[in-house]
């Protein structure tokens, strides 16, 4: 629907509010303005240049995580990459470290890589036990614990299926 000068006017749900008319303003989210807002929140783990990118607030942006759930999760999902991203670019540099061009007072240069110890140390402290988890044999408990839960499972599919053909008949 379009109001004055071109406008446009969409009905809208809020709380538990009646229905209304509501202008749509380049304040307001759209699904497009969303979905660039939750590319840039993963690439840059920021929410205020996330928000600028799209031409809003982070305080719009924190308000409306607050009241959206779909939003919310999205948010969480870009948050999750953005530091999965992060933690691979730190990994990268722990392993091949990063070239440092050394001037020597005659002004020639020599080139050396240079590998952060502190860095690598923290990501081994913080992924020790998920690493020593991946390395370990499960315990004989769990897998016959797994085992009898798929079967239990299995078997409330099978009567399932079986009360569906019985009723088709």
């Amino acid at each position: 629907m379009s109001g004055k000068a071109g406008t446009e006017i969409r009905l809208v749900l809020a709380g538990e509010r009646k229905p209304q008319m509501q202008r749509v303003t380049s304040r307001n989210w759209t699904k497009e303005k969303e979905a660039e807002f939750l590319a840039a929140l993963a690439e840059t783990c920021n929410v205020t240049r996330a928000a600028e990118r799209v031409g809003l607030s982070a305080r719009g942006a924190y308000w409306r995580r607050a009241r959206n759930a779909a939003f919310r999760a999205a948010w969480l999902e870009a948050i999750g990459t953005a530091y999965s991203r992060l933690e691979l670019a730190l990994l990268d540099r722990a392993f091949n470290g990063t070239e440092k061009i050394i001037t020597r007072s005659d002004g020639s240069e020599d080139r050396m890589r240079e590998y952060p110890n502190h860095m690598g140390l923290s990501l081994l402290k913080m992924h020790r036990t998920s690493a020593a988890e991946a390395h370990a044999e499960t315990p004989q408990e769990d897998l016959d614990e797994m085992r009898d839960r798929v079967l239990k499972k299995l078997a409330r599919l099978k009567r399932r299926r079986d009360e569906e053909k019985a009723q088709e008949e």
